[in-house]
């Protein structure tokens, strides 16, 4: 059992949750501030790595086959 929380396709899950949670906090907030404008920033920072991350981890879990 414990093996399945720390496997590779229970990490993928856990960053696309994340993935998706970034996504409807970003589409929810109002038109940003100045103040808010650095943390809408930061979020979508943190969005593209996160989908950076998934796509590696998608990669490794599933390489290309070869042409």
């Amino acid at each position: 059992m414990d093996e399945n929380l720390h496997s590779p396709e229970r990490h993928l899950i856990d960053l696309r949750i994340q993935h998706a949670d970034l996504d409807s906090l970003i589409d929810s907030s109002p038109l940003p501030r100045v103040a808010d404008d650095l943390a809408l920033r930061r979020l979508k920072k943190r969005r593209l790595v996160l989908r950076d991350l998934i796509a590696r981890l998608e990669d490794d879990l599933d390489p290309p086959q070869p042409a």
